[in-house]
């Protein structure tokens, strides 16, 4: 489950509760186009805005919907005592592995943050993703810490937050962090526009914000990256410019609520108060960029 692609559907609101069938209706069309695993309640899921019977009830719901297809489970929370608590829901809902970020208001401390995954996997059953996301917790590991904490029990993967732009940096900086991981823990980008860069890099996986709303042209990378088609791979990131330029701008999450909103996935204003989305002419642009990248119901050609 942490190779390939791995996408990241939203958590939909509708009148600010959990839309189950929009929800459901997300994680159904992500199983039929063959994604390679489903992430629940990451960054793009809005777990952090979510109580814990909510994210039981969303861990449930896309462990019954994904029709086999492996589905990882986002725990990560202020504290670590309700971090145990969502990897018991998690483990219970069924989740094939778990996805942890360390969150936090007070600064964390590498110590800190070290201890936190040493306390959740002692506790596990399931294999953990290690999330790591700056830009959203402002906490910024190091190699160092890499390497501690993957060689802690059931840590499967480390998604890192991109790679040097360049192929040849982004290649060895894949390659330095093989020398310093177990075998066994696969190195996953994140970042959308750094996908095909990070993948014809040598990255085993891509966590895919617009994967989960889009998955063909997300498959169309993945497997192209995967097969060895480098080039295959650039053209379409390249054809999504319109999306990474809008991303860079807006940022993910309410692009990608913008866009499935736009396609009728999900009911308008679907993400949880106070943020409130794209104002108009925002949501403009990105209905502009839908269309000129063919992205009906059927995510376009790819």
């Amino acid at each position: 489950m942490f190779t390939g692609l791995n996408a990241f559907p939203l958590t939909p609101l509708d009148e600010d509760r959990i839309d189950e069938h929009a929800f459901a209706g997300l994680v159904e069309r992500l199983a039929t186009a063959g994604v390679d695993a489903i992430t629940a309640l990451g960054s793009t899921g809005s777990y952090a805005y979510l109580t814990r019977d909510e994210r039981a009830r969303v861990a449930r719901l896309a462990v019954e919907g994904a029709g086999g297809v492996p589905v990882v489970v986002g725990v990560g929370a202020l504290r670590t005592a309700h971090v145990l608590e969502l990897v018991e829901d998690a483990q219970s809902a069924g989740a094939s592995g778990v996805l942890l970020a360390p969150v936090s208001y007070q600064a964390l401390t590498p110590d800190d943050v070290h201890g936190l995954f040493e306390d959740v996997t002692r506790e596990l059953s399931v294999p953990l993703a290690v999330y790591d996301n700056p830009g959203t917790t402002h906490f910024a590991f190091t190699d160092d810490l890499y390497q501690a904490i993957a060689a802690l029990p059931h840590v499967a993967s480390i998604k890192i937050p991109g790679v040097p732009g360049e192929p040849d940096a982004a290649a060895r900086r894949v390659a330095h962090l093989r020398t310093i991981l177990p075998a066994h823990v696969t190195i996953g980008v994140s970042g959308d526009a750094f996908a095909a860069t990070g993948l014809n890099a040598g990255c085993d996986a891509w966590y895919s914000v617009i994967g989960g709303t889009l998955p063909a042209p997300a498959l169309a990378l993945t497997r192209a990256a995967r097969s060895g088609d480098a080039a295959r791979a650039r053209e379409v990131s390249a054809r999504l410019q319109p999306l990474w330029e809008l991303f860079g701008a807006h940022g993910s999450l309410r692009v990608t609520a913008a866009i499935a909103e736009h396609l009728g996935l999900v009911a308008p204003h679907s993400l949880p108060l106070p943020i409130r989305g794209l104002g108009e002419g925002d949501r403009a642009d990105v209905a502009r960029a839908c269309e000129l990248l063919d992205l009906g119901a059927g995510n376009g050609q790819w």
